[in-house]
């Protein structure tokens, strides 16, 4: 067990270091701002993961947190200050007004069954993508409005390594919590939600709790993701973002919180990737056909995704490993039949 811990430890602080030293090694700004995004939307796909990996709960309706988030700092930093100090402030507003309505939504939905529930909570973010729509003498509606981020983040280096802090920071926190008690109840309640009830616990008020604590990380990300591209509109509400984090975290391994770190680097490189195509080949200019065949690839290919597919392959070679020890004779045995 120490072994197991130490040897994680280790590739954590590995890929750490590198992450630290690339920008240094490499200038390129593409491949800082794709990092950047990559880790923004790790930090949305882990908060998912909370949901469908640890809780077994669909949502349709992410998004609404992850715009909450990003709709709060950008209107902050536009009307009031683009200060340090409002940028934080704006980032505990954005999370606790994501808390206090993933609390209600989660009141009013989490009692009903898991097709339902999902259907329910893409009508609630509905309601809020209108409201980004019409609210235009806040929102600008569809058009969206750009706005000045804080003068420290003015260079893109240190927006880079905020958000690689930020990034560690919310792994290391939910990577507790998903190994506390609560993480453990979570689980039992994926797995076994009615017997779960008959040992004594409220369910509802776990799957409350995992609720609170996704829409919370994803409002938090949101922010993020608004002072990176120092623009925002209703697309931060729109049924993708929820649909991408539901794909990064299927891709890389629902139940790991590494996984939708993973797939978070896989499709946001793919997407790169396959738009930079299109601009010198024509076959590409439809590159989201591609992006959709990857994506089938991957599930046929990696059904439990990237890191479940990866931990299977290393169960099986060591059950066999065993197998072979066990069935081996033994070195007097050897001697004897010679």
């Amino acid at each position: 067990m120490n072994n197991k811990i130490s040897l994680r430890a280790f590739a954590f602080f590995l890929l750490l270091v590198i992450f630290i030293i690339l920008p240094f090694v490499n200038d390129s700004r593409t491949l800082l701002i794709l990092l950047t995004q990559i880790f923004i939307f790790g930090i949305l796909a882990m908060s998912y993961d909370i949901l469908l990996g640890y809780t077994g709960i669909v949502s349709f309706g992410h998004a609404m947190f992850f715009g909450i988030g990003a709709y709060t700092t950008a209107v902050m930093l536009k009307q009031m200050d683009h200060t340090l100090l409002i940028f934080v402030l704006s980032i505990v507003i954005g999370m606790l007004l994501a808390g206090f309505i993933s609390f209600l939504v989660g009141l009013l939905t989490l009692r009903l069954k898991s097709h339902f529930f999902a259907m329910l909570t893409l009508a609630f973010s509905g309601l809020f993508l209108v409201l980004a729509e019409k609210w235009r003498s806040v929102t600008y509606g569809n058009d969206g409005f750009t706005f000045r981020a804080p003068d420290l983040f003015r260079d893109r280096m240190t927006f880079y390594f905020f958000v690689l802090a930020s990034l560690v920071v919310i792994f290391l926190a939910l990577y507790r919590f998903v190994n506390s008690p609560t993480g453990r109840i979570l689980i039992a309640v994926r797995e076994n939600e009615q017997r779960t009830k008959s040992l004594g616990f409220n369910t509802l008020h776990y799957k409350v709790i995992a609720s609170v604590v996704a829409g919370i990380v994803a409002s938090f990300a949101g922010s993020l993701y608004a002072v990176s591209l120092r623009f925002v509109n209703t697309s931060v509400m729109a049924m993708d973002i929820t649909l991408d984090a539901l794909l990064m975290t299927i891709i890389g391994g629902v139940g790991t919180l590494v996984g939708p770190l993973l797939g978070s680097a896989v499709i946001e490189y793919a997407q790169h990737a396959l738009s930079g195509l299109a601009r010198d080949y024509p076959i590409f200019e439809r590159w989201i056909i591609f992006f959709g065949i990857l994506y089938i690839l991957a599930v046929i290919f990696f059904p439990k995704g990237i890191i479940g597919s990866l931990r299977l392959l290393f169960w099986k070679w060591r059950g066999r490993l065993k197998q072979r020890k066990t069935t081996d004779p033994l070195p007097q045995e050897k001697e004897r039949f010679e």
